[in-house]
């Protein structure tokens, strides 16, 4: 295997990587979720049928932020009460990585952080609950427990055996954006901001009927 190229070890389809840091892809071919361990792919288990996507962003997707041009390379799909959205792999021109989170139509952008005081557990953390990191108060704004349904393309860990999980969004005055994120046995802090869809100057969008 080469640094952007494979073979699917259930169908032998080539897999293709548009990240050469990736941990897990998908065949779009057979649909199976594949892991990557040095020189080979695993094959872990199958893409689910994920709900339907409104969605105008896709995989190979490509946007701007704060100057910086990215690429989608892959998402992790999530329900609840209020419907789904997507979490948004996107891998800059630096070979840094990120998150775009797509739900309602309200976005953000966000990375992985290390946390800079210990993270409370999933039943400590309740609405209005409010964290002082650097001298910025981040508050807790909802918690939401979310169903994983699947996954699709490149993620820079591997995430497949998923079922209910928990967030913790949180906002600060600024507009400045943050999740705690319970999916693991360990939780998870990705600090970012809310953005405007115009203002992420996506390109290569999925096209509906009825568009101009």
């Amino acid at each position: 295997m080469s640094s952007r190229t494979a073979n699917c070890p259930n169908c032998g389809a080539q897999i293709r990587f548009l990240w050469s840091s990736a941990v897990q892809t998908t065949c779009e071919f057979c649909r199976s979720i594949l892991v990557r361990h040095d020189l080979d792919l695993e094959r872990v288990g199958e893409v689910a049928d994920l709900p339907p996507d409104s969605s105008p962003i896709q995989i190979a997707t490509e946007g701007v932020f704060r100057n910086k041009p990215f690429l989608v390379v892959g998402r992790i799909v999530y329900d609840y009460e209020a419907g789904s959205w997507n979490e948004w792999h996107v891998v800059f021109n630096d070979g840094s990585s990120g998150w775009v989170s797509d739900a309602q139509l309200e976005y953000a952008v966000s990375f992985l952080t290390p946390a800079p005081t210990p993270l409370p557990a999933q039943d400590k953390v309740t609405r209005d609950t409010k964290f002082n990191w650097s001298g910025t108060v981040y508050q807790v704004t909802s918690v939401t427990s979310a169903r994983y349904r699947g996954v699709e393309g490149e993620l820079p860990f591997e995430y497949w055996d998923k079922e209910l999980v928990a967030f913790a969004d949180l906002r600060t005055e600024g507009g400045r954006f943050g999740t705690i994120d319970y999916s693991d046995s360990q939780p998870l802090l990705f600090l970012g901001e809310a953005v405007e869809f115009e203002d992420l100057r996506f390109r290569n969008l999925r096209q509906f009927e009825g568009w101009s």
